[in-house]
Order: structure tokens, then sequence, then C-alpha cells
């Protein structure tokens, strides 16, 4: 019997967390993606915080008149920032499940053009 889509991605979330943590010296770059938006989080899983987060919810990415991929592109860059001025400049990439593919790397590779090291 055939997985739904949100199932396949849970199992394979689940094999991804089991190998992926976030220290205090390299933090998990965690990604959210809904239909609409995009969401992106740096954790560090030893105290359970999330140190900087954006979303393309914020002011700067929601006036941009583009795709979802250049949305994305742009909540890239802006938590490149923010990361690289709380003194962050490496973290983990956690895809959470998703294919690496389309507006979650869009994501990746705008944080990586911004300094931000994967």
């Amino acid at each position: 019997m055939a997985f739904s889509k949100q199932l396949r991605r849970l199992k394979i979330k689940e094999s991804i967390s089991s190998k992926i943590s976030g220290t205090t010296e390299m933090p998990r770059l965690s990604v959210f993606r809904s239909n609409k938006q995009i969401s992106v989080q740096v954790i560090d899983d030893a105290t359970g915080k999330t140190l900087v987060s954006a979303s393309s919810l914020n002011k700067e990415v929601a006036d941009i008149k583009g795709n979802k991929t250049q949305q994305a592109e742009k909540v890239g860059e802006l938590i490149a920032k923010s990361a690289i001025e709380k003194g962050i400049k490496a973290v983990v990439f956690d895809r959470n499940g998703y294919l690496f593919h389309g507006r979650v790397k869009a994501l990746a590779e705008a944080a990586k053009k911004e300094g931000l090291k994967i």
C-alpha cells in the first residue's frame, strides 16, 4: 500500500533527525515549507533553544513581488545575515524531510552565498 505524502515525509524526517543534531558550535538550520510560506530556524539542540529565525512573513520578504522561490532566496539571505550577526558562521542543514529541490535548494544556496557555511 502506498504511503501518503505526509507520512512519507515524516519517515524521511525521522531518518534525517536520527543522524543530525545541532551543537553550540554548529547549530541546526531547520526548514519548514508550507504551500504558501517558508520559514527557517537556527536551533541549538544541546540547550533546546532557537537562536535565530526568519520567515516569508517578515516585512522585508512579504513586500517582494515575486514567486515563492524568490521569497525563499530572500529568507535565506535574511537568516544568513541574522546568524552571522549572532556569531554563527557554520550550521548543519536540516531539510526536514523535504526534497533538496526548488524552494529548499534556493534557500540553502542563498544562505551559502551570504557567507553562512552549510
